[in-house]
């Protein structure tokens, strides 16, 4: 599995590593293949809301955005296969991590969680699926927490 990470901000106070980490052990737990690429935007809140207008029709910026890639990917046996875009405005994060009270490398890492789940088809329009992607965004966080 390959993660790649873009940071259209200044300054990047970011630790990437650990944001791989988190993004590698994720797709392993859910069973995704070795040869799968994932991309993670971090961007500030114009382009953020730039993109969920573009994409959603809303006129501010959100926490994160998920673009999965086109059905089926178009690969060749031997090419990974692109799983998506992981889009997270980490000045969104903070903000919420401010007003929930918890740090906001925790927020981070449940977003990027939340992201990738998007792209493997976890919804949360209606409420018993917004219960079961809760769930499992909660208990791939312990486990990464643990191990």
């Amino acid at each position: 599995m390959q993660v790649s990470i873009v940071s259209h901000r200044e300054p990047e106070p970011l630790k990437f590593e650990a944001f791989e980490r988190l993004a590698l052990f994720v797709m392993s737990m859910e069973g995704v293949p070795d040869l799968t690429e994932l991309s993670i935007a971090l961007v500030d809140d114009d382009e953020m809301a730039h993109l969920n207008e573009q994409y959603r029709g809303i006129g501010e910026p959100t926490d994160v955005l998920s673009f999965g890639c086109d059905d089926p990917c178009p690969t060749l046996s031997d090419e990974p296969i692109t799983l998506g875009d992981v889009v997270i405005a980490p000045a969104v994060a903070q903000k919420n991590a401010s007003e929930a009270g918890h740090s906001v490398e925790h927020e981070l890492n449940v977003l990027l969680i939340h992201g990738i789940l998007h792209l493997l088809g976890y919804d949360h329009e209606r409420a018993d699926d917004a219960n079961a992607m809760a769930a499992r965004e909660a208990a791939l966080l312990d486990a990464y927490s643990v191990g």
